[in-house]
C-alpha cells in the first residue's frame, strides 16, 4: 500500500507561482510513475503531468508545458509541481497519483492523495 499526501496549495494572484509537494509512504515505489492532475468544479479529472520515478522521465499535457515542472527527491520520497505563470484556468483541487505505468490516463493509477486546493485570482 502506498499512502500520499499533498500540500502547498492557496490562494495566488494569475502570473505568481506555487509548489507542491506530495509525500509518499508505504511499500517502495521506485518502480512507479507518479502524476500529477487536477480538477476543476464541473469538470472531469485531467493529466497535468507525470514522471517516471526511477528514469526521471517526464511529459506535461499541454496546457501547463513550459510553465509547470514535475520533479522528485528520491531521499525524501517526495514528488513536486512547481508552477509558474498562473492562469485562472489553472484553478483546481490537484491531485497526486502512483501508478505502474508512465501514463496520462487516471485508470493507470493505482494510489491518490486526498487533493489540495489552488485558486488563481485574476
Amino acid at each position: 500500500q502506498v499512502q500520499l499526501v499533498e500540500s502547498g496549495g492557496g490562494l495566488v494572484q494569475a502570473g505568481g507561482s506555487l509548489r507542491l509537494s506530495c509525500a509518499a509512504s508505504g511499500r517502495a515505489f521506485s518502480a512507479y510513475a507518479m502524476g500529477w492532475f487536477r480538477q476543476a468544479p464541473g469538470k472531469e479529472r485531467e493529466f497535468v503531468a507525470t514522471l517516471a520515478w526511477s528514469f526521471g522521465s517526464t511529459y506535461y499535457a499541454d496546457s501547463v508545458k513550459g510553465r509547470f515542472t514535475i520533479s522528485r527527491d528520491n531521499a525524501k520520497n517526495t514528488l513536486y509541481l512547481q508552477m509558474n505563470n498562473l492562469k485562472p484556468e489553472d484553478t483546481a483541487v490537484y491531485y497526486c497519483a502512483a501508478g505502474s505505468r508512465f501514463s496520462v490516463n487516471l485508470k493507470d493509477y493505482n494510489y491518490w492523495g486526498q487533493g489540495t486546493q489552488v485558486t488563481v485570482s485574476s
